[in-house]
């Protein structure tokens, strides 16, 4: 009768319990670096309870990076852009100060307004964008579309009945933000469509708008709807902060230049 071999127990082809256990759990830090770092600690003499520390502060931080990194892709921004990358000696006229203070993010809390207005290539885009961006590093849900596109999504959803299951969409992120107000005609089907959006995030969530027309010229952008344009300016400005920058298009800079 032949003698059955015994698998040792540090056989690789025995299962860790602790690495699965720590895959179970979602532990993917503590997984990968528990072997690394027990070494490390047995060389330095660390207490059990800074080894362990410093197991779950690792596992924090890549949770949080990931939490960051899925913020920003349903943010949907079309380049990412920061405050750092601003040239602030472009624009002929900006308030630098107001603009740092936005970054401190309060007006996502108060569920106010941030209105940016000026000509093409001056930026407004780009402060825009790191505001949603320096959002999601804050942890603050933030979406990024275009006025065009609010109104015709939103106007296929009403052909189609799904009218309110996607206006949630606009509604439900803690940052709305609009560019391109403005650009292109609105008919009044389109200006119903997004008043109704600016109507309801109305001190329930905050909106960045980007426009290239003053507040004045707004009926214009409404079909000249004055009465609807009123009271949407009524809603959006009732909390909001307006930010002027004027200047000569950046995108023409090298031709100004030469």
């Amino acid at each position: 009768m032949k003698a059955t071999k015994t698998v040792k127990s540090d056989s690789p082809l025995t299962p860790d319990p602790l690495a699965a256990q720590l895959t179970s759990l979602k532990l993917h830090y503590v997984h990968e670096h528990y072997e690394s770092l027990a070494k490390e600690a047995a060389a330095e003499q660390w207490a059990y309870g800074e080894f362990l520390a410093r197991l779950i502060e690792g596992e924090v931080h890549r949770r949080e990076d990931l939490s960051i990194h899925r913020r920003v892709q349903l943010a949907r921004f079309p380049v990412q852009k920061t405050l750092d990358q601003f040239d602030w000696n472009w624009p002929k006229k900006i308030n630098r100060p107001q603009i740092q203070n936005l970054f401190r993010l309060r007006f996502i809390d108060e569920k106010a307004n941030v209105i940016f207005l000026s000509n093409v290539g001056l930026g407004k885009t780009h402060l825009s964008l790191a505001l949603g961006h320096a959002a999601c590093l804050r942890g603050y849900s933030v979406l990024f579309t275009t006025a065009v596109e609010i109104i015709n999504t939103l106007a296929a959803a009403q052909a189609h009945g799904g009218l309110k299951r996607e206006m949630k969409k606009y509604l439900r992120p803690r940052l709305l933000l609009i560019d391109e107000l403005g650009y292109l005609p609105i008919d009044k089907q389109g200006a119903d469509l997004l008043f109704q959006i600016i109507s309801q995030r109305y001190e329930c969530g905050a909106m960045i708008i980007t426009s290239n027309r003053v507040y004045k010229r707004w009926p214009e952008l409404f079909n000249n709807d004055t009465t609807l344009t009123s009271a949407l300016l009524d809603r959006l400005l009732h909390h909001a902060e307006t930010v002027l920058i004027d200047g000569k298009s950046y995108r023409m800079k090298d031709r100004i230049e030469d």
